[in-house]
């Protein structure tokens, strides 16, 4: 510690900016007063580079003046190496970009060759070509000298994002600038222009740069043998290996590995054998990219067989397969319904901790296990995946679920919809699909488990899955297990987004509302049941109209009768009869008689004899009378009984007039038999004072009786005669 306390640290101008930070640990070490130390990171760690800091402030605020000053201030003075370093280490080329025209035109640097290059290759990555383009054509005006890699590198920018007509131009104005062209700038121009199949000017350009005397290298041929096989001109290709082989320019794996693709492509895999018999016979080395290539040219034409030999000859070699090698071989594999091979090479990639490039051969070894009927296998593929960190999906686990269900082993596939519903797998990239979520939905609907069906489905429904099959299922198990709200509201969700609904959820809906309790709402999902196009049987009518009936709601069930009429159903007439007569007894005259109306019009004879016994009994004089003037008009069915009844009825009643009214309408119709109830009648208006109507009434019954004595007389003289 003495030694530290005898340090004397330099004056702050003579030091440079990289070794501030170390002259502020050292000066806090000598200043222990905590209000003027100069605060250090904490834990001891390492002190941020000066760049580092500057990218940092660059990516957290916006590029103003106030940002320049700080970094400014930071920096005393700019150097080549920390210009090169702020420029690699920025977050984005943007910030990179602005840095680069700062520091210029702030006179604070002035850029070289190797910070243009590192600003041309940043703005080329990022596909900010102009930007790039304008630096590079202005170099020499600020006394920077062009090279052939920077064209090179602005070539390759041009044409991996796809512009091949732009590092053409600017491979022709290298040569009006005076830039010099090697044969690396005519690599660059075919790797462009091969990629996207102009072969024609491929060779146009290598006749070109054969004829300025630049001897193409074996990289030239491999370039264009490879955009010849892009272009399918497999002709034009052997010719170009063949005439690199005349000019003494040796193939290596690499030219060999070109052959066996390009061969692969056009799927004559018996030439690519050729070739690759070839490079051994030349003494060069396959190697792990010869394997697979021609694994993958096996593998397109079926010979599964071929390919497995393949791989196990490179293994026995000591060449180790990768990533694209074992994503190669496993779907082929499964195509060739090779399940154990694929089982064991899958454990071979777990042990050696090799994820494939492509994680859509986990669903093809899943699907391939499971059709193979091996679960237990296809359970291993995803725990395999687990355990070498390729994310799991909703479509994996789907496609077990599915088979499980399907074998009829729920529980596994309860367990896997746990762990799916628990990380929320659901909203992944791959989804289910419906056979596998309508599957399980189903049985947990039908097994008391609607409630984890709907949680499944509801993730589902956030990634836009609106299946009508599930909709109803859910609607069948909540109306089963008693939750008819539950159910409703998946019904309403149903309507909103347009989702047809079955007939059998709505019943079985209108069904959990009656076994509840709950007509009223039963009701309700009866209209909703109509809405929605579907027709209610016969019997549902008949629950709904009953339970109604018993909670005291009469004219509910009688507008339900309403609509089971309106509908064509014409059965029931017990409850009908017996709703009518609840009408009527409750004083809902009008809207029985409307009943009663339509009724009559659907081709039904309700029972106006019993309805009027059973008013008269119970004393609703008003309401008889106002049935029995109903059936004179339309000329129901009446018993004579019927009408004496009320008669007898209304004038116990001491309703006098109404039954005289009653009378009179009786008589013209012919419906009196029995003058007995009229003399009554006749002595109960005499004993009102309403003697007028009791005259009439008898001058009628006279009237009648002398009609009725005439019409004997004439019958029993037509008889004698």
């Amino acid at each position: 510690m003495a030694s530290l306390c005898r340090f004397k640290p330099k004056k702050l101008s003579s030091i440079s900016p990289r070794s501030t930070s170390f002259f502020y640990c050292s000066e806090s070490l000598n200043n222990p007063d905590p209000s003027t130390r100069i605060p250090t990171t904490h834990n001891a760690k390492t002190p941020e580079k000066v760049e580092d800091l500057i990218c940092r402030m660059m990516s957290t605020r916006v590029w103003t003046t106030r940002l320049q000053n700080s970094i400014r201030n930071l920096v005393p003075s700019f150097d080549h190496e920390l210009v090169y370093n702020v420029l690699h280490n920025a977050k984005n080329s943007e910030h990179a970009l602005q840095f680069f025209r700062w520091v210029e035109r702030s006179g604070l640097f002035r850029h070289d060759r190797e910070t243009h290059f590192k600003i041309i290759q940043i703005l080329g990555r990022s596909e900010k070509l102009n930007h790039a383009r304008c630096i590079l054509l202005d170099m020499p005006n600020k006394g920077v000298d062009w090279d052939e890699d920077l064209w090179v590198l602005m070539i390759d920018s041009y044409g991996k994002a796809g512009i091949v007509q732009e590092s053409v131009k600017l491979f022709q104005k290298m040569e009006e600038l005076g830039v010099e062209r090697t044969v690396k700038s005519y690599n660059a121009l075919f790797n462009v222009i091969t990629r996207r199949g102009r072969y024609m000017m491929a060779k146009r350009y290598f006749n070109k740069m054969v004829s300025e005397g630049i001897e193409p290298t074996r990289h030239t041929y491999n370039l264009l043998i490879w955009g010849f096989f892009l272009s399918s001109k497999l002709d034009t290709a052997i010719r170009f290996f063949e005439a690199m082989k005349s000019r003494e320019i040796i193939p290596d794996v690499v030219t060999y590995n070109t052959m066996i693709n390009g061969y692969n492509r056009a799927k004559k895999i018996e030439e690519a054998e050729k070739y690759f018999v070839e490079m051994k016979a030349r003494n060069i080395a396959p190697n792990v990219i010869s394997y697979t290539t021609l694994i993958k040219g096996y593998s397109l034409v079926g010979r599964v067989d071929d390919a497995l030999r393949l791989f196990e000859e490179m293994k026995s070699f000591g060449i180790k397969p990768n990533a694209i090698t074992y994503s190669t071989l496993l779907p082929s594999l499964c195509e060739g319904r090779k399940m154990s091979e694929a089982r064991m090479i899958l454990k071979e990639m777990e042990e050696k901790y090799i994820a494939p490039k492509d994680n859509s051969v986990f669903i093809r070894l899943i699907s391939g296990q499971c059709e193979a009927g091996d679960l237990d296998a296809a359970t291993d593929v995803l725990k395999a995946m687990i355990r070498l960190s390729v994310p799991t999906e909703a479509g994996h686990y789907g496609i077990l679920i599915e088979n499980f269900c399907k074998a009829g082993v729920y529980d596994r596939a309860v367990k896997l919809l746990d762990k799916l519903i628990e990380k929320e797998i659901i909203l992944s990239s791959l989804p289910m699909e419906p056979s596998a979520y309508n599957l399980i939905i189903d049985y947990l609907c039908n097994n008391g488990q609607t409630s984890k069906a709907e949680t499944l489905f509801r993730q589902l429904m956030k990634i836009g899955i609106q299946d009508p099959v599930a909709f109803n299922n859910l609607v069948c198990g909540h109306s089963r297990e008693g939750a008819p709200d539950s159910a409703f509201e998946l019904l309403k969700i149903m309507g909103r987004r347009k989702v047809l609904s079955d007939g059998i959820a709505h019943k079985a809906l209108v069904e959990s509302y009656l076994k509840k309790g709950e007509p009223a709402d039963a009701k309700t999902a009866l209209d909703n049941m109509l809405e929605q196009g579907h027709e209610p049987d016969s019997l549902l009518y008949r629950s709904v109209m009953e339970s109604l009936m018993g909670d005291g709601r009469v004219q509910t069930a009688s507008r339900v009768m309403k609509i089971m009429l309106d509908k064509g159903v014409k059965q029931h007439m017990d409850l009908i009869s017996t709703m009518l007569e609840a009408l009527l007894m409750r004083g809902h005259v009008e809207e029985a008689l409307g009943r009663i109306e339509l009724l009559l019009h659907s081709g039904l004879s309700p029972d106006i004899d019993a309805l009027l016994s059973a008013l008269c009994d119970k004393g609703k004089t008003a309401a008889a009378l106002k049935l029995l003037d109903f059936g004179l008009e339309r000329d129901c069915t009446i018993d004579f009984s019927s009408y004496d009844k009320v008669l007898d009825s209304l004038v116990a009643a001491g309703k006098t007039l109404n039954a005289y009214s009653m009378l009179c309408k009786m008589m013209e119709k012919g419906g009196v038999k029995d003058h007995k109830s009229c003399e009554e009648l006749i002595k109960s208006l005499n004993q009102e004072g309403n003697t007028k109507q009791a005259d009439i009434l008898k001058r009628m019954i006279i009237g009648k009786d002398t009609t009725l004595d005439s019409k004997k007389a004439k019958k029993k003289t037509a008889i004698a005669t």
